[in-house]
């Protein structure tokens, strides 16, 4: 199904990892929203539960591993075009991982990742609602 004007919405998953006062974000390399920061995360792929997909895109967009935690909130993501009609509609689930393992490297559609300071989250471009969601879950 196309991401885009979509013919249901499209469940996603999104994963907050933390460690001494930072959050790691990816910068999106593809649409919707590129090259703005986001937590890592992607589309549940057939057969596959929330956490495995939690798990997989984790390990695919930044190279870490870790104990995944939730899912800790639940929300849905509609951009309507100019028209009104349904651009996107994505339904994510954001897990927790407080440590992860690994050398940090961007992969998968993820042209960069970085361990981002709680007070630096507004400085750079981000995906609706990200830096809000992140103080929130992490309060």
């Amino acid at each position: 199904m196309s991401r885009q004007y979509p013919s249901a919405p499209i469940i996603s998953v999104s994963v907050l990892c933390h460690a001494d006062e930072k959050a790691l974000l990816i910068k999106r390399g593809k649409p919707p929203y590129k090259d703005h920061w986001s937590l890592p995360g992607g589309k549940v792929e057939l057969g596959e539960t929330l956490t495995e997909a939690a798990a997989r895109e984790l390990r695919e967009e930044t190279g870490l591993t870790g104990n995944l935690n939730g899912p800790v909130d639940i929300f849905d993501s509609i951009q309507r075009d100019e028209a009104g009609r349904v651009e996107t509609h994505f339904v994510l689930a954001v897990f927790m991982a407080e440590r992860p393992e690994g050398v940090l490297s961007a992969g998968d559609d993820a042209t960069a990742a970085e361990w981002v300071r709680l007070d630096q989250l507004d400085k750079r471009p981000s995906t609706p609602g990200t830096a809000a969601r992140i103080r929130r879950l992490l309060d």
